[in-house]
């Protein structure tokens, strides 16, 4: 068994949880858990280092390794060793789930190989995206200051397009970086053909088809789908701008800047916190640097085309308030495994639907739709049976062991206590008829029956240790259960209390890890955080 044991202290001492003492309660911790495994250590140290950030040398290198796959668990003394950052912290954990790594913190009792410990990274994740959106939030107004001047700002980098890195010095003559949309000509060729096909055809359909069957990629090689294509053709960075692209831009509502001057606009804050469509109203959309390669002409008579034929196919909705579905991103595909997306139709209802039934021309999965309103409702009474019939008792008949485990624990403690206690008192009536005997051989036999007291007091102390690490265990056990019992009960509460959709989509992904839906036997498997399948228990119900 390969273990990682990760340690920092912000300032160079001994003392306290001092580097040398992380490593050895680490080294502690897996003699008693990992008894029957052979263990080879590798040891990463960071002293002088602060936990605000991950700058730093042996942290780097761990992720490194990580990513190689060098070591099977991470152990560290306390969480806030890794970072005190939330979101760092949480990009670490994401790292090493990936690579199927466990991740051990010995003072929270915090351990990945568990199930409880997989729903405590879950919950850490919730408020890692909290911070980071709070961020976002925080540096947009600036962003888009930038954005009104036509500079590029990163981010995705357009079909058509690559990103270069200048350099440049200011008006105060310090040196200055920004990054550069230059053309790609080869994917502007794609381009170019993407547009005169969707003229000739007017059917996003054949030009997905056309380009399938012709072999042609999209940005780093990926298969052109759809809703790629659809992007393409909506994307006003492509177009000559003129005073009829500033006309139709206005129309919509987007904010305009720049002169028109036959170069192509790029577009910003079309999106909230990466997910959320913003009106359209708040939209910018700029001049750029670049030269547009499609007439003013040709890109209107598209957007005119466009948006006749939207309301012939499903129509793409977003994930905050505009629809009622409270399964995005858990719900996956029986069939294929891909995630379902939502789609409203021209009725007006809205659909799960698997992603590879719209992104793809070829091989397309044959799964089934199923209406949103139908499949929540399925799932959402399916877990409230399940928590209230097998698994709030099933979690209250196991506290009980555990807490006569604990009574027992607490027993062997103070016997230990006392014992140690002993063994002091014996070694303190030594040391004085020790100092008392002026007999040296007397005084030889005084001092091995010394020595072997200490060796004694040791061996307690350690029993003593291990006795304590497994009662704080078995009350951080006791806890987790019943935040878990607390949880599903106040789900149980609240879910049909609330027309909110956020917080009812809230409420689901606070429980569950993923459904997977089958839409010929028409039933949903359903995993929860921490737990798994409820299915099997279901079926034994």
């Amino acid at each position: 068994m390969k273990v990682a044991i990760y340690s920092r202290k912000s300032i160079f001492t001994g003392k306290g949880d001092s580097i040398e003492n992380q490593i050895e309660l680490c080294k502690e911790y897996c003699s008693r858990n990992y008894i029957d495994e052979k263990i080879e250590y590798t040891v990463y140290e960071d002293e002088g280092f602060s936990g605000g950030n991950t700058n730093r040398p042996q942290f780097q290198q761990l992720l490194k390794n990580a990513a190689a796959k060098k070591f099977s668990t991470l152990i560290c003394y306390r969480l806030d060793r890794i970072s005190r950052n939330v979101a760092d912290f949480s990009t670490t954990l994401d790292t090493l789930q990936s690579n199927n790594i466990d991740f051990v913190s010995i003072n929270e009792k915090f351990d990945t190989s568990t199930p409880m410990g997989r729903a405590m990274v879950y919950i850490s994740s919730v408020f890692a995206q909290l911070e980071r959106e709070t961020i976002a939030e925080r540096v947009r107004d600036n962003m888009l200051q930038l954005a009104k001047t036509g500079r590029w700002l990163g981010g995705q980098i357009p079909t058509g397009f690559n990103s270069e890195k200048i350099t440049y010095i200011d008006e105060d003559f310090k040196e200055r970086t920004l990054m550069k949309l230059t053309p790609n000509e080869a994917e502007l060729e794609i381009v170019n053909l993407i547009y005169k096909t969707y003229l000739e055809e007017q059917s996003i359909r054949v030009v997905v088809k056309k380009l399938s069957y012709s072999g042609i990629k999209g940005k780093n090689d990926g298969v052109a789908s759809s809703s790629q294509i659809a992007r393409i053709l909506r994307n006003p960075i492509y177009v000559e701008s003129s005073l009829k692209t500033h006309e139709y831009l206005k129309e919509k509502g987007i904010n305009v800047f720049g002169t028109a001057n036959g170069n192509g606009y790029l577009t910003y804050n079309k999106t909230k916190q990466a997910k959320t469509d913003r009106d359209v109203t708040e939209w910018v959309a700029a001049i750029a640097k670049h030269k547009g390669i499609i007439k003013s002409e040709d890109w209107l008579k598209v957007q005119e085309l466009v948006e006749k034929n939207k309301t012939k196919q499903f129509i793409r909705v977003g994930t905050g308030e505009s629809n009622n579905a409270i399964l995005s991103g858990l719900l996956k595909c029986s069939v294929c495994g891909a995630n379902m997306l939502v789609r409203q139709t021209n009725n007006k209802h809205y659909y799960y639907i698997c992603s590879n039934k719209v992104n793809k021309y070829t091989d397309k999965c044959i799964s089934k739709n199923i209406r949103v309103d139908r499949l929540d409702k399925i799932i959402v009474d399916q877990i409230k049976w399940y928590n209230k019939e097998i698994l709030t008792d099933a979690l209250k008949k196991t506290i009980s062991p555990k807490e006569i485990a604990g009574n027992y624990e607490n027993t062997q403690k103070e016997k230990l206590a006392n014992e140690i206690k002993e063994k002091n008192i014996e070694m303190d009536n030594l040391r004085k008829r020790i100092a008392k005997t002026n007999d040296d051989e007397i005084a030889d036999m005084f001092m091995e029956d010394l020595k072997n007291l200490k060796d004694e007091i040791k061996i307690l102390q350690s029993s003593y240790n291990n006795v304590e690490s497994t009662e704080k265990s078995i009350d951080n056990g006791i806890q987790n259960i019943k935040v878990v019992i607390d949880s599903l009960e106040y789900f149980n509460r609240n879910i049909e209390m609330t027309n909110n959709i956020l917080q009812r989509r809230f409420l689901i992904q606070s429980l569950v890890q993923r459904i997977i839906w089958n839409g010929d036997t028409y039933d949903a498997k359903i995993e929860l955080i921490g737990i798994g399948d409820i299915n099997e228990e279901l079926k034994k119900k």
